[in-house]
């Protein structure tokens, strides 16, 4: 018999510009001491705050205690349709790799084929090679633009 674990999600306030390194420090926390706690979010258009997603307000309290730049938590906890907007789809380029075929569904080559011949996952490019071409030449798009074949 499992039980389904509801998780809750409350709002950190931290200070202005220091985002991401209390992201850094309550994951650390988590880590080191493993605190009851799913995830960590950096929501970009929510500026000095951080989500957590916990079991609990209690596990969410004892994470941020003592954490620089945490500026207190706000009653009550946020609803899932709250911060669902906010959160960013998993990009293309984790998708693709090198020799397998793609099409391309925008910018200047849209509706072609080609093939992955590099694949830059920082800069979320790839370097591909159209087959309809008359000749082979390198074109480097942006991840986005790519949809995986199957073969």
């Amino acid at each position: 018999m499992s039980e389904e674990i509801k998780s809750h999600f409350f709002a950190i306030r931290t200070t202005g510009g220091q985002e991401k390194i209390v992201m850094g420090l309550l994951e650390n926390r988590i880590k080191l001491k493993k605190i009851n706690v799913q995830s960590v979010l950096l929501v970009d258009n929510l500026k000095g705050y951080v989500v957590v997603e916990a079991n609990d307000a209690n596990a969410a309290y004892d994470l941020i205690q003592g954490i620089r730049h945490v500026r207190g938590q706000l009653r009550g906890e946020l609803q899932f349709k709250d911060i669902e907007g906010y959160l960013v789809k998993k990009s293309t380029v984790s998708e693709l790799e090198v020799n397998k075929t793609v099409e391309i569904i925008g910018g200047p080559f849209k509706g072609m084929k080609a093939t992955v011949t590099r694949v830059d996952k920082d800069k979320e490019e790839v370097t591909i090679i159209l087959l309809d071409a008359p000749y082979q030449l390198p074109v480097t798009v942006d991840a986005n633009y790519l949809k995986p074949v199957a073969s």
